[in-house]
């Protein structure tokens, strides 16, 4: 499975970003997919997992509410809807495919990662 990940961008506070991971192979819809962030001078962290169906999803608390993961298996695609973004939400964010965790080894596949900054 090879990631492509986009949308990133600079937007103002309160704004909204869509992200999205396009997936080449034919096994996209047996894998959960997710998405990481990472801020510069920290370690990656998980924002948001769904399952290989679509029928589950998990985030970590500072997005609940805020972030959508949403996947389309017939387009190979996995999308991340950011509304009321937030300045702490700036970092690279990482699509990768792999089995449901919330734990970077356990995806086996990485996208190159996408910026996204939010001013104050």
């Amino acid at each position: 499975v090879q990631l492509q990940a986009s949308g990133g961008g600079l937007v103002q506070a309160g704004g909204s970003l869509r992200l999205s991971c396009a997936a080449s192979g034919r096994t996209f819809s047996r894998n959960s997919m997710a998405w990481f962030r990472q801020a510069p001078g920290k370690e990656r962290m998980f924002v948001a997992t769904i399952s290989w169906s679509g029928g589950s999803t998990y985030y970590i608390d500072s997005v609940k509410g805020r972030f959508t993961i949403s996947r389309d298996n017939a387009k190979n695609t996995v999308y991340l809807q950011m509304n009321s973004l937030k300045p702490e939400d700036t970092a690279v964010y990482y699509c990768a495919a792999g089995r449901w965790s919330t734990m970077a080894y356990e995806y086996d596949y990485w996208g190159q990662g996408t910026q996204v900054t939010v001013s104050s």
